[in-house]
């Protein structure tokens, strides 16, 4: 980006590293270029205006959000004017929405499922009908050509009408109420092709699920009714004005996400604890109430649907419908053997899950590659992908030879129509095929198979093994094409089958039925893949219906998470740092307690005068892409130089399209400015949708006249002194939800960094892992006069090259086995 030499109010975009020292010790820089990379490649970057990450399957910038509340004049009178009605209406309207948010939630969660039991059903008849009739080859054409159809459908959604759909979503939603924004993550495009691209999805027979899109498709309908419809479709609400801002839309989207949760388990409490544990960031009680009235929403509304379906009315559309595997029948006494079992299937599933999320972080970055070269490319991997799975599904089952069917059967053997554990295939009368039985059916009734209780002799050890190598291998290598995509089944169908493979060679030793090793089978696998513990054991109970289960699953949870917490970090964790996506731990890394907070902070800074020129205010809006800018009063204003505050840039433009301008360096005041603009015009519009710098239409002469910042400077920013350790500023930095933290000085008018009145902006990295945010630098900034120092801590999420200073790396390698051995000593 371009800037005037000489010009020290504007931060120079390729300006070099400052050096900041303390204790002989310093953490220098210097002066790098170089173009924005996408993430995943893990090349270094030069400086762009905003941080660069994948949603869904596309690379697009992304920006921070602005938790805080911004106490300004304008937002005070606003409050002050405020009668006790609009008080009582604003807290209905929260309630009201999730009401709104429940009752959407639970709509698209039962059309899903009912488009997808219909559309399988379909298939799987007509596949089952030509079978019958002897015409395998046909049955395989019809088989795998509607899965081809509708692969291919759901990544032209993916490609063309919405990139950010893809995947599961649930990353996207987990980095959004950690407070970061991308274009087009919450769009009701995005919606929509979220929807119908995962009906395709699961229908097309993919080794995924709805469940994790669901989140996504939650959050989405929070979006849309917290930011009051969408003005690109003319869907649009004043009376959801209050809510146009992020503190507001992260509460709601909180309520979407848990609200997704219950909508595709059937799980309302689960999807709270998923909420609390997994997605949010920041949480409080009154959000734990309102979160907790939203999944019982979705729990009543889909009560009511599915027993209106059980009348048949639905078309194929029955028990199957929304998953609940209902295993309570199962008698669930345990003996020592069997506990000794349990905790090998709690060590399998913690290496099987840090297994599983390896090879998903090394296909992912494969298919990166794949995808940047374009939509047509994402749509024929996804084509190849899909005749990979129907080639399996449908072949596999031609080696598995054919079981006499059991007698005393309650249910028909072999199974005629679209679901069931005795699939007939090519076997003659009176017996099935058990590979069959699993492969050419839904997701849901494959699980609902192997969680099956009293069938120890249904399924061959050697078909479970085949079953679960393919399972696996497919599912690594569905999750990263271009069509909306969830993990949660893919790993409870695996998790299921080798816990199913141990509780058939423990048959002669164990009382546990077959189908409860399978249930705590899956739970090590969720354990070890997501990292999960107390919202994955809530959701499984819900799902099971076995309350005495509790201890077991409880137990193969805390087993499976510490083995693989050994190897690698969960799923999810691990897509936030491949996609780019900055992200700040909830704790800080050992060696910052050994900085504090001046130790990472250098020069120079943008900052204006309480009474700023025009022009001043409009090149450094050019110039830089910063979100906020300290304010000073400065004599007349203040008998000595001081910190105002902050004011935003969305705030700053506001102000200058208004042209509140003087002569004069004089204050105007609040009542001028409320005079020219409502408290809604100050509202936080979407990413991308504000007013711009381009908008505004300021004439030569009106660039050296002035205008007052004092009523939109909010005057009570987060400020910390500079002799805070940085472990504590950072956890501080995360936990209220900051975009910008100011640093000032114990002692002021020590320190001067530069001659100038004035000096530019500061850079600091702070990474995650190691540091506190991965491929995530934070603007740092310093002002100084001669009387006041102040420092300025702004997290505004830009690429700027690493640091290399020795000194800092060799102390990031030093505590890093430091911390391992001590780990490993305490085991």
């Amino acid at each position: 980006m371009e800037h005037q030499e000489g010009n020290n109010d504007i931060e120079s975009m390729e300006g070099a590293w400052r050096a900041v020292e303390r204790y002989g010790s310093g953490l220098n820089g210097k002066e790098e270029g170089g173009s924005a990379s996408e993430p995943l490649l893990r090349k270094l970057t030069g400086n762009t205006t905003s941080q660069i990450a994948i949603i869904g399957a596309n690379v697009c910038p992304v920006e921070s959000l602005d938790y805080e509340i911004v106490e300004n004049d304008v937002f005070k009178e606003d409050w002050r004017s405020r009668k006790k009605v609009q008080i009582f209406q604003y807290i209905v309207l929260k309630w009201t929405l999730a009401l709104m948010i429940g009752l959407a939630t639970g709509l698209v969660g039962f059309f899903n499922n009912l488009a997808v039991e219909n559309i399988a059903g379909f298939k799987l008849l007509l596949t089952s009908n030509l079978m019958l009739e002897h015409r395998y080859l046909t049955a395989f054409f019809a088989y795998g050509g509607i899965n081809v159809i509708l692969a291919a459908a759901a990544a032209t959604l993916c490609a063309y009408v919405a990139p950010a759909a893809a995947g599961s979503g649930i990353p996207e939603v987990k980095a959004y109420l950690n407070g970061v924004d991308a274009y087009s993550i919450l769009a009701p495009s995005t919606l929509f092709v979220k929807i119908f691209g995962s009906i395709a999805g699961v229908s097309a027979g993919f080794v995924l699920g709805k469940e994790g899109p669901m989140v996504h498709t939650g959050a989405c309908i929070a979006n849309l009714l917290g930011q009051g419809g969408s003005r690109k479709y003319h869907l649009t609400w004043t009376w959801l004005r209050y809510f146009k801002n992020d503190r507001d839309r992260r509460d709601l989207i909180t309520c979407g996400s848990a609200a997704g949760v219950a909508a595709a388990f059937r799980a309302p409490v689960g999807g709270v604890l998923f909420a609390l544990e997994e997605a949010a960031s920041w949480w409080r009680s009154a959000l734990l109430w309102r979160t907790f009235f939203t999944t019982a929403i979705v729990a009543v509304v889909l009560k009511g649907l599915i027993e209106y379906c059980r009348s048949g009315k639905c078309g194929l559309f029955g028990k199957g419908g929304l998953i609940m595997f209902d295993v309570s029948s199962s008698v669930s006494t345990y003996n020592t053997q069997d506990l000794i079992a349990i905790i090998a299937i709690g060590l399998i599933g913690g290496v099987f899950g840090a297994l599983f999320n390896y090879l998903v972080n090394m296909t992912l970055q494969t298919y990166s590659f794949i995808n940047k070269k374009g939509a047509p490319f994402k749509i024929l991997l996804t084509i190849i992908i899909s005749l990979l799975t129907s080639c399996c599904s449908y072949g596999l089952p031609w080696f598995a030879s054919c079981i006499p069917c059991p007698e005393d059967l309650q249910e028909e053997c072999p199974t005629v129509g679209r679901s069931g554990n005795f699939k007939n295939f090519q076997c003659p009368s009176g017996h099935y095929n058990d590979l069959a039985s699993l492969f050419l059916n839904t997701n849901d009734d494959a699980i609902r198979n192997l969680f099956s209780g009293g069938t120890e002799n249904e399924f061959r050890i050697s078909s479970l093994l085949v079953f679960f190598t393919a399972i696996f291998c497919l599912g690594v290598a569905t999750y990263g094409i271009a069509i909306p995509s969830g993990l949660f089944i893919p790993v409870i169908l695996a998790g299921a089958t080798y816990g199913r493979i141990v509780g058939t060679l423990l048959g002669p030793v164990s009382d546990l039925d077959t189908g409860l090793f399978a249930l705590l089978g899956a739970a090590s696998f969720l354990g070890g893949t997501m990292r999960m513990t107390v919202s994955v054991c809530v959701i499984l109970l819900e799902l099971t219906n076995d309350l005495l289960m509790l201890p077991l699953v409880m137990l193969v949870l805390l087993l499976s998470k510490t083995v693989a917490d050994c190897f690698n970090k969960g799923v999810y964790d691990q897509m936030v740092k491949m996609k780019g996506l900055p992200f700040m731990e909830a704790h800080a890394e050992p060696y910052m307690r050994n900085l504090v907070a001046g130790d990472v902070i250098s020069g120079p800074l943008i900052s204006f005068s309480g009474v700023e020129r025009v022009g001043n205010i409009v090149e450094a809006l050019r110039f830089t892409g910063h979100n906020g800018f300290p304010v000073i009063n400065e004599p007349p204003f203040s008998d000595a130089p001081e910190l105002v505050g902050l004011v935003l840039r969305s705030h700053l433009l506001v102000l200058l399209k208004g042209k509140i301008f003087t002569m004069g360096r004089v204050e105007t005041g609040v009542e001028e400015v409320l005079q020219r603009f409502g408290p809604f015009d100050f509202s936080k519009a979407g990413l991308g949708k504000g007013l711009k710098l381009e908008d505004l239409d300021i004439l030569e002469e009106e660039l050296d006249m002035f205008v007052d910042l004092h009523p939109i400077t909010n005057t009570s920013p987060y400020t910390v002194v500079e002799t805070m350790s940085l472990s504590k500023a950072a956890v501080l930095f995360r936990e209220l939800g900051l975009r910008h933290l100011c640093v000032v000085p114990k002692t002021p008018g020590v320190r001067t960094l530069s001659n100038d009145k004035r000096i530019g902006l500061l850079l600091l990295e702070f990474s995650l892992g190691m540091t506190l945010c991965q491929n995530t630098f934070l603007d740092c900034s310093l002002m100084s006069h001669t009387v006041t120092n102040s420092h300025y801590y702004h997290r505004s999420l830009r690429v700027y090259p690493y640091f290399e200073n020795i000194w800092l790396n060799l102390l990031k390698i030093v505590y890093k086995y430091v911390y391992l051995i001590n780990y490993f000593r305490n085991l």
